[in-house]
């Protein structure tokens, strides 16, 4: 990334350069003045975008053009190279784009295009109002797509978080490693709300909907009437249910409070137990021993996120954490909490100044079970997100949607799924029926270790690996009945990005 922001890498393209410089479906970095400016050549056209991913900082010349649209080689973000229009979470920011001119034998960067506002798609009649209850990335994505989408009506979202929408990954990842300021953590200021006349009710909750007179009805009474109404309430962590677990020194990590939380536990702290080996409790455990503290992670599995990523990619996690000074105390549980000793079912006592319980989450589907909605282990909504209630959506981790890859129903909690469902239902409650086809695509972050996943495998009878796992290069296909259903990778992510492609192929035809 360093030499991406360098004011004079690769060629001036003011200047320009020559056209055989640029082969057909290149991609080629220079810069403009102080910007790093990304050429790319698709037949006899040439465009010119920004050369860093607008999320968080990705090199795009490392990505994958496909069509019209270049896609981040880090977390899978993707950009229209004619607007610069970012298509898909986990970006929201458009790149800045160039005009170009080819003329004597050579391409030239000549001007910096103002932005414009998209196309007003024709959805017919927009409804007058739209409440959204929830916070988190799938409410965002959807407020911040129906403003984009130049919808004039109200938005009302109801949080019952104390903070505006934020980068839930980075809480477990560089934020709490204390890598990230602060300032990275909202996904948009507090003044973006006011400013798109976004009626943003934090501390507020929903006790019921009433779908026959399309109101939600607050805790406190008060009632919100809707035309469109989006589900987007999330998932809440499994409280431990062990003697000792409602000591204040017990943690959860879902909000930015409950991050801050431990973040101030581990400011005076030398020992903390992980219970459990889940993703966010092995992304905790590495961003606390960038801090020095001894961490223990206490797990039922015979190794780290088996059942995800299989038995020789959890050995590799489980020596990967092990190098970095983490102790594992696997196929047990804990089974109480007394004072500062965590007692484990083996018998065996861990000492902990402070303790991070990551033993999974629930859908918080309660509102949904109450206004009689369908219930499918999660809320069963169609192609189009829409639940069994004619106007109510759902979307995000809640949500049970038909998979067209698979052919399978899924619900899976991963944040960029929950981002891209947002915004399709926010353009399913325009009247645009837009089906929901995304591959599930997610990253973990052990150390200075990448691990990227496209698209969902509950169950496989095969896992073929290419690379070497050990040496942190390789991709694994995760198979069943001889048809990949999700590829797992460490330094491949153009081969991440062309997975996520041919699957998308798969889905269409």
């Amino acid at each position: 990334m360093a030499e991406l922001h360098s004011k004079a890498n690769g060629p001036d393209l003011v200047q320009g350069i020559a056209i055989a410089d640029l082969e057909d479906g290149g991609k080629l970095v220079g810069h403009c003045g102080d910007e790093q400016v990304l050429l790319v050549r698709r037949g006899s056209e040439v465009f010119a975008v920004s050369a860093i991913c607008t999320h968080y900082g990705g090199p795009l010349v490392d990505g994958l053009v496909a069509e019209d649209t270049v896609r981040c080689p880090w977390h899978h973000a993707c950009f229209d190279l004619r607007t610069g229009e970012a298509l898909r979470a986990p970006a929201f920011n458009p790149l800045a784009c160039w005009s170009v001119e080819q003329r004597a034998g050579k391409i030239f960067v000549v001007e910096k295009r103002k932005r414009t506002a998209p196309m007003v798609r024709d959805g017919g009649a927009a409804p007058e109002r739209i409440v959204i209850v929830g916070g988190g990335a799938a409410g965002f994505a959807a407020a911040e797509t129906l403003r984009r989408e130049q919808y004039q009506g109200g938005i009302i979202m109801i949080s019952d978080d104390q903070a505006p929408p934020v980068d839930r990954p980075n809480l477990s990842k560089d934020y709490l490693a204390g890598k990230a300021p602060q300032d990275w953590i909202p996904l948009r200021g507090e003044k973006f709300y006011s400013k798109n006349n976004i009626d943003l009710r934090l501390e507020t909750k929903a006790e019921r909907i009433d779908p026959r007179s399309r109101e939600v009805v607050l805790s406190d009474g008060g009632r919100i009437p809707y035309e469109r109404l989006l589900l987007a309430t999330g998932a809440e962590p499994v409280r431990l249910a062990i003697p000792g677990a409602e000591q204040s020194f017990v943690r959860t990590l879902r909000s930015f409070a409950d991050c801050n939380a431990i973040i101030e536990r581990a400011a005076n702290a030398r020992r903390c137990v992980v219970l459990g080996a889940s993703f966010i409790g092995l992304e905790v455990a590495a961003a606390l021993r960038s801090r020095g503290i001894d961490v223990h992670v206490v797990a039922p599995d015979r190794r780290p996120m088996e059942r995800v990523l299989g038995p020789r990619m959890g050995d590799f996690i489980r020596a990967l954490h092990e190098e970095k000074g983490v102790a594992f105390h696997l196929e047990a549980t804990a089974a109480s909490i007394d004072g500062s000793t965590v007692k484990l079912s083996s018998g065996d006592t861990l000492a902990a100044d402070f303790v991070v319980a990551g033993v999974g989450v629930r859908p918080r589907t309660g509102l949904a079970e109450k206004a009689g909605l369908k219930i499918d282990r999660g809320i069963a909504v169609n192609a189009f997100l829409e639940t069994s209630a004619p106007g109510i959506f759902a979307a995000g981790d809640i949500a049970r949607w038909p998979d067209p890859h698979s052919g399978e129903n899924l619900r899976v909690e991963h944040w960029v799924v929950a981002e891209r469902q947002g915004r399709t239902a926010a353009l399913n409650m325009l009247g645009h029926r837009e089906k929901f086809a995304a591959v599930p695509f997610f990253w973990s972050q052990h150390y200075d270790v990448p691990i990227n996943y496209v698209g969902h495998a509950e169950r496989c009878d095969e896992i073929s690996v290419d690379g070497d796992v050990a040496a942190r290069d390789c991709l694994l296909r995760f198979k069943r009945e001889g048809r990949t259903l999700a590829v797992a990778s460490i330094f491949r992510d153009l081969e991440s990005l062309e997975a996520e492609l041919e699957m998308e192929h798969q889905s269409a035809s």
